[in-house]
Order: structure tokens, then sequence, then C-alpha cells
């Protein structure tokens, strides 16, 4: 099933990586930036996920949070965030169920078994507003989502 502007957006239950528990529904009044990336270690990935930390303090002037999702572990995650130096970026394991997020959000490859990569924002009340899916080895503009945002 495809996820269309204006749904409500998949809730889900995931691991940070700090093994804590968050779901989408945490953050109601306040905007989220789901940044899916396939695997952590990987330039591209790497490059997106210190891209969303360097910009974290604007993407809350817009009162958003960014949030990185991959299907690796939370250890995984934990180890690969202290080794980009992330600051303030929460890091979200959609390891088990596999890939159950990205599949969610219609944003998996079920024959590689990973997420995609793309950006998903969601509004206040929970509702997708804005959402691209990206080339494999293609970076996300982060600027296309504060264009939108400044509207």
């Amino acid at each position: 099933m495809e996820l269309k502007i204006g749904e409500k957006a998949p809730n889900f239950k995931i691991l940070d990586q700090d093994e804590k528990i968050f779901e989408l529904n945490d953050f109601k009044g306040k905007k989220i930036l789901l940044s899916f990336h396939p695997f952590a270690w990987t330039p591209v990935c790497e490059t997106q996920m210190k891209n969303l930390d360097i910009k974290h303090d604007e993407f809350e002037n817009y009162n958003v949070i960014p949030i990185g999702i991959s299907v690796d572990s939370a250890p995984c995650k934990a180890a690969w965030g202290k080794e980009l130096k992330l600051k303030k970026l929460k890091l979200g394991s959609d390891f088990w169920p596999h890939g159950k997020i990205g599949k969610d959000y219609n944003l998996f490859f079920d024959e590689k078994g990973f997420d995609k990569r793309a950006n998903v924002l969601i509004d206040e009340d929970g509702k997708v507003i804005w959402m691209k899916e990206y080339e494999l080895l293609e970076q996300p503009n982060l600027s296309e989502i504060f264009d939108f945002l400044k509207k």
C-alpha cells in the first residue's frame, strides 16, 4: 500500500541508539522528519545522517525533530553514531521485526532486505505532509525540506 500526502502516518515503536523505546505518537505537537537510509557504515548514509545532525537546530526552529531510520540493530546504530560524532540526531533501529517500519511506509526493498533512501515529513497531527524517495546513491537535499517548511 502506498502512503500518500495527507494520510495518517503509521505509528511505530522503535529502539533508538541508546536502546530506549520511542514511538511516533510520543511526538504529538511536533513535526517529525523520518529519514530512511539503507545501512549504517556506508558513505552516502554517513553524509545523510551527518547533514541531519548539523542542521538539527535549524530543524528545531521549524518545530521538526529529525530521526534517522535503518534496519541496523540498536547497538550498531550506537557505535555508528559515536563514530560519526553525532550530537543530537536520534537514530532508530528498524531491525526487528525486520524492516517493519519501512514496510509500513512502503519504503522497504523486499528483495534486498533493507529500507530505501527517503524522507517523510509528518505534521503535528501525525499526517504525512511531504515525502520523497531517492536513488540509493543519491544524497537527499535538505534544502527542499526547508523550502517546503518556509511556505
